[in-house]
Order: structure tokens, then C-alpha cells, then sequence
């Protein structure tokens, strides 16, 4: 095999990546949603100049960065922000997932859809990328120097919500699939005690392997090198956490977050694992994001006609609604309530993946289920970190500055 194509291509997406920042600094508009569109343009959909074999790397590539930023992500779990925000994390996590799925289904079946098929895009429905929400925080932070955006705490609970968000989400799938082979089989005594064990198992399992990764991680930072964990110390225990959690068939984003729960609250040098992983994760993340760019198919938009607009627009108003009655009943501020479900609009990865499950599982709705999931990607890749990005500059600009 060449790999000279590769390797250029490896460094072409890298140097781009520094074109997105420097127009994103211009125009405002976030770096993902830029190598996003990079991505559409010279994928396979545009200019075609992906070498095949690189673009077969994309879900290899894609994996490594999930788990950064999952294990990243469960870092901001720790035992202050949790005492701090960790009710209105579990509140608004729970009230955008649920009226997610709620209004999404209810709507799809009011625009005409089948029950079962508008059931599982409900549940689909309540993913969030993960990825492009940290980055755009991340981005944020560093253009306006404000290390809490905002003062008032609302990265750390929109951060702390991303975090758990998809974990809330895989249960409401699962329920939902559980109701679809009900319906499918003439009624809710249909529905089928084999996939309660399978969502147990892909929650459960996640985390008993994150904690069993992340408590020897906890002795082991800032022992191989007293004070000061190495690179390889770090990544290592990041990657087995999610190779292990692949291999078990559990999900690696939960079983990443949760070791990272655990080194964040139990190890003695816990912040220097999360420097090595944020010193790293970026270039794997900008590969992630110009690649899943290359994959999206603009047709899908086309094929999915007025149910794709109706999922689109339904999915927003769930994540509004949803967002401001978590927050009403956490106790948040006005502007954090109204702002907090449009932050977390981005889709991508977990999505799609619920919706390939659910295709296997009904063929006979595969197409609509494809269609709709691949087409909203397209959207919400786009204009997803550009809602997250207008929700922190809101609410940075109008919240008090102490709470």
C-alpha cells in the first residue's frame, strides 16, 4: 500500500485545521462547523480528494477521539461541581432527554409518520455530539478568556450535562425500542425482555469497566513519574478504557467518562492525566471532524423531504422546551434556562449509531430511519456549534457575574 497519499492528506486536514481557526476568529462562526464543511467539501459528496483507504480510517480515528473527550469530560464531574451543580446537572439532563424524545415522537406522528418508526427518532433524537459541545466550550474559553464563561458556572453544568446526558439517552432508547417490538407485535405485552438486558448490560457493564480501568489509574498517576504522569501513562489508560469497553460490546463513551469520574475524584494528581489527554486529543479531533464531514451525504437532506424538516425543527423545540423546564425546576437563572437546551444541539455519532440499531432491528423502516438520522447529522454538524456558541455568548453577556 502507498500511504504517501495518506500521509499528505494527515497533513493537509492538520495545517487546514489552523485555516478554521483563523476564519473562525474572523467570522465567528466555530471551528467545527468549519472543518465540518471542509469535510463535505473535499469528501467523496464534493472535490473527492479523500484517499479511500483514509477515509476508511474514519471510525478508527473517531473512536480514539470519543474516548478523549468522554474521559475529558467525566474529569468535570468532580466532587466540588458535583456538590455545586450536580442537582441541576441530573435535573436538566433528565428534562431535555425526556421531552426530547417526547416531542420528537409526538410530532413525527403528527406530521403522518408510523408510530414505530417516529418512536425510535424520539429516542434518537436526544443524543448530543459531545465532541463539537466540549470543543466550542474550549473555543470559547480561549478567545474570551473566561475561564467559567460567564462566571456563573453554566459551562460547568453544560458540561457536566454532555456528560450524561447520552447515558440518560441509551435508556430511553432502549425503552423505546422495547415499545416498538411491542407495537410490532400487537400490543406492549410484545415487548421483549432480551433488550432490557441488553441496555442494562451496555450501562452497566460501561461503568463497571470504568471503574475498574480508572481505580489502578488513580495509584498510578504521578507514581511512574513522581509529580508529574507521562504522556503514555495517561493515553494508555485512556485507550484500554475504551478498547476494553468495545471488546465487552458496553458503551466506551460511558465506560471513558466514568474513569475519568474516578481519577478526577480519587487521584492524588488527578489534573495532570487531563493536561496530557487535552495536550493530545485535539489533532485526533480535528481528523474526527473532517473526516465525519467527508462521510455525510448532502442527498440525505434531499431524500429525507418534509420528515426530515419536521424531526429538525422538532428536535429544537424539545431541546428549548426541555431545557427550560429542567432548569425552571432546577432553580437556574432565566437566561441559563432559556439558552441551556439550545446549547446542547449538536448531533452526530450516537445518533446515527441508535438509528443503524434500529434499522437492523426493523428493516422494514430502514430507509425513512437512515435518511432522516444521516440528513439531521448534516444539519446539526453545521449549525449545532454555532447555537452552542450563540447560547454561551448570551448567556456570557447578560448573567451576573457572581451568582
Amino acid at each position: 500500500m502507498d500511504h504517501g497519499p495518506i500521509l499528505l492528506t494527515i497533513g493537509a486536514i492538520l495545517l487546514v485545521s489552523l485555516g478554521a481557526d483563523t476564519l473562525g476568529r474572523r467570522t465567528g462562526l466555530p471551528r467545527v462547523t468549519l472543518l465540518v464543511a471542509t469535510g463535505i467539501a473535499i469528501g467523496p459528496y464534493g472535490l473527492d480528494l479523500i484517499p479511500e483507504p483514509m477515509g476508511d480510517a474514519t471510525e478508527f480515528i473517531a473512536a480514539i477521539a470519543l474516548v478523549m473527550v468522554a474521559f475529558l469530560l467525566g474529569g468535570e464531574l468532580s466532587r466540588d461541581k458535583l456538590k455545586k451543580n450536580g442537582r441541576a446537572i441530573v435535573i436538566v439532563s433528565l428534562a431535555v432527554v425526556l421531552v426530547t424524545a417526547v416531542v420528537v415522537g409526538l410530532g413525527l406522528i403528527a406530521a403522518g409518520m408510523a408510530v414505530v418508526p417516529a418512536v425510535l427518532l424520539g429516542a434518537a433524537a436526544t443524543a448530543t455530539d459531545p465532541a463539537a459541545t466540549r470543543d466550542v466550550v474550549t473555543e470559547y474559553k480561549a478567545k474570551t478568556g473566561n475561564v467559567a464563561a460567564g462566571g456563573n458556572g453554566f459551562t460547568q453544568r453544560l458540561l457536566g450535562i454532555v456528560a450524561i446526558d447520552d447515558a440518560w439517552g441509551l435508556v430511553v432508547f432502549g425503552i423505546a425500542m422495547g415499545v416498538a417490538v411491542g407495537i410490532q407485535n400487537g400490543g406492549i405485552a410484545g415487548v421483549e425482555l432480551g433488550l432490557a438486558a441488553d441496555v442494562a448490560w451496555e450501562l452497566f457493564g460501561a461503568v463497571a469497566v470504568g471503574v475498574i480501568v480508572g481505580l489502578p489509574a488513580c495509584y498510578l498517576t504521578g507514581r511512574v513519574l513522581p509529580g508529574e504522569p507521562t504522556q503514555m501513562e495517561a493515553l494508555g489508560v485512556v485507550l484500554i478504557c475504551g478498547g476494553a469497553a468495545m471488546w465487552l460490546g458496553v458503551s466506551y463513551l460511558l465506560a471513558a467518562i466514568v474513569a475519568g469520574v474516578v481519577v478526577t475524584n480519587l487521584a492524588r494528581h488527578h489534573r495532570r492525566s487531563f493536561r496530557e489527554i487535552e495536550y493530545m486529543d485535539w489533532p485526533f479531533l480535528v481528523l474526527f471532524f473532517v473526516l465525519a464531514g467527508a462521510s455525510l451525504d448532502p442527498d440525505a437532506l434531499i431524500a429525507t423531504g418534509l420528515a426530515g424538516v419536521a424531526y429538525v425543527v422538532f428536535r429544537l423545540i424539545g431541546r428549548f422546551i426541555g431545557g427550560w423546564i429542567g432548569g425552571q425546576l432546577a432553580g437556574l437563572p432565566r437566561m441559563e434556562s432559556a439558552w441551556v437546551g439550545v446549547a446542547l444541539t449538536p448531533q452526530a455519532g450516537v445518533a446515527l449509531g441508535m438509528a443503524l440499531v434500529a434499522a437492523a432491528e426493523f428493516p422494514e423502516y430502514r430507509d425513512a430511519l437512515l435518511a432522516i438520522s444521516i440528513g439531521a447529522t448534516v444539519v446539526f454538524e453545521l449549525i449545532g456549534p454555532i447555537l452552542t456558541r450563540l447560547a454561551l455568548s448570551r448567556v456570557e453577556h447578560r448573567a451576573p457575574k457572581k451568582e
